[in-house]
């Protein structure tokens, strides 16, 4: 069996992993210098981003995959008669304890992530993903063995704890490997993985829901367990399939490690990288990241609400439990298909600002034609609009916010901060769709419309501020005579600890 690891080198540069060691730079030999300089032509380049790709994103999209599938399968198991055998109300006003124990997850999921990517700043990325990844399946496989309510609330409680760390802490990890520009289409691959959970788990509870009755069990209790033990069987071996650095990955050769070090250095402009406690109160200080917080939290609400309640939405179209678990598919696949394509291209113009406005418009008119219509054509359609406009916005919202950090560990707080705020928007959308509000959930879909309106509002507004405050700093570029690409190592050294209010710093918008 291969052996890991110990090492916890910075994720870009040479110079700050001599510092952390103790080591002085007369100790590393001139061939592990980082240079500044292109090493690689565009061919070479290109063989070796695809190279990063094959080994890192495919694994990444499939831990998503199960995790999104661990937290939203509930919403399939409701339809297997969970809520008749742990003897919750169905009907009623009694009938909101479903809904609060879709929420109790989120504030738990939340108070994990800004904590869970400083350990993972401490550790390893192997090693901590590989820990959360075993906690959460062993919850999962809990909740189908709960015979009441509360039962189902401590499984729900444990489960945010261990799974809070995944998103912020894959985003981070993200950055550790790519260019700012690279990040969004890998972060959409990786969050594709969320549509793929959307489809599959519906497939997956149409299949596993005829099990109901085997051993003494529910159809429900078979999707918890049968689900929770695929994870586990993945986080067995996720401890040696996660690379943790690009200057400790197996699959990079020497030369190849120092190339994407250096890609690194360049495009982070030498900004701060060491585990320095200034960096997080820089992040609290920070005012952009709180408003992608409010943008995040706008855009969340929606998504959880969608990928909890979809199935129960369409079978109130009038189709039965199974027909609407298989319904739930074809939106998810074209959602993917969108999330995709969104991230290259927003990766390609080199832009975010503008590609979030238009998916924003998207998902509200989505949302006003499942309000503004009984029909069951015109609604199926609308979770079309919905999906494909939602889903796209989250791994390009993040991929922004990223961007415009400056600094390894602010920027591993300030991701943690607009996930982990973002992801309370679960607690509201745990209560977006209640009962007595079926079967059109008419001030549930007005409420979500509300919710992204703000974000769009918010996305406008920060657009805007981040080119002005681009062309604010080119001005004094050209007044001073001194362009981001004409500064020295010297130069960018003096302020490396400024982040994103660097002089050379400019702005992703």
């Amino acid at each position: 069996m291969m052996e890991k690891s110990n090492i916890t080198p910075s994720d870009t540069s040479v110079d700050l992993e001599v510092k952390a060691t103790g080591q002085n730079h007369e100790d590393i030999p001139a061939s592990t210098e980082v240079s500044g300089e292109p090493e690689f032509d565009a061919a070479r380049t290109k063989k070796l981003i695809r190279k990063l790709d094959w080994n890192i994103v495919p694994f990444l999209a499939l831990l998503y995959l199960l995790s999104f599938l661990d937290r939203t399968n509930i919403g399939n198991a409701k339809l297997f008669s969970l809520q008749k055998d742990l003897g919750m109300p169905e009907k009623g006003r009694g009938a909101i304890v479903y809904n609060v124990a879709l929420a109790i997850f989120f504030p738990f999921y939340v108070a994990a992530e800004i904590p869970s990517n400083m350990m993972m700043k401490r550790t390893r990325p192997s090693l901590w993903l590989t820990i959360i990844m075993i906690g959460w399946s062993v919850c999962t496989i809990g909740m189908g063995f709960v015979h009441n309510y509360h039962g189902l609330l401590a499984a729900r409680v444990f489960l945010g704890l261990c799974e809070g760390g995944l998103f912020p802490g894959v985003t981070y990890y993200i950055t550790m490997w790519y260019r700012r520009h690279e990040c969004g289409l890998r972060m959409a691959l990786f969050f594709s993985a969320a549509t793929a959970a959307g489809a599959f788990g519906g497939i997956l509870a149409f299949g596993i829901g005829k099990m109901s009755g085997k051993a003494g069990r529910g159809g429900w209790s078979w999707i918890f367990i049968l689900e929770g033990i695929l994870t586990f069987l993945v986080a067995c071996v996720a401890y040696w399939v996660i690379n943790d650095y690009p200057r400790t990955a197996k699959f990079l050769t020497e030369e190849e490690k120092l190339e994407v070090e250096r890609r690194l250095k360049a495009d982070r402009s030498s900004l701060a990288d060491e585990f320095d406690l200034k960096y997080f109160w820089d992040a609290l200080k920070d005012w952009k990241i709180y408003v992608h917080m409010f943008i995040t939290i706008g855009i969340y609400t929606p998504l959880y609400s969608i990928s909890l309640f979809l199935p129960t939405i369409i079978k109130n179209m009038g189709y039965t439990a199974e027909t609407s678990q298989l319904m739930t598919v074809p939106p998810y696949v074209v959602g993917c298909i969108f999330t995709i394509g969104a991230g290259y291209l927003a990766d390609r113009q080199k832009q975010r600002g503008i590609f979030m406005a238009i998916f924003e418009i998207v998902a509200i008119i989505g949302f006003a034609m499942l309000a503004s219509s009984g029909k069951p054509g015109v609604q199926y359609t609308g979770t079309f609009f919905v999906v494909s406009g939602i889903y796209p916005l989250v791994p390009m919202g993040v991929a922004w916010n990223g961007n415009n950090i400056g600094g390894s560990l602010k920027r591993g707080v300030g991701i943690a901060m607009h996930v982990g705020f973002g992801n309370l928007g679960g607690a509201i959308a745990a209560f977006c769709y209640l009962p007595w509000y079926s079967p059109r959930f008419i001030p549930g879909h007005a409420t979500l419309a509300s919710t992204i309106s703000m974000s769009l509002i918010l996305t406008t507004i920060m657009t805007v501020y981040l080119r002005r405050e681009n062309a604010r700093r080119d001005r004094w570029a050209i007044e001073n005579n001194l362009r981001p690409e004409q500064y020295t190592e010297e130069q960018k050294q003096e302020e490396r600890q400024k982040g994103d209010y660097a002089t050379f710093f400019r702005y992703t918008v």
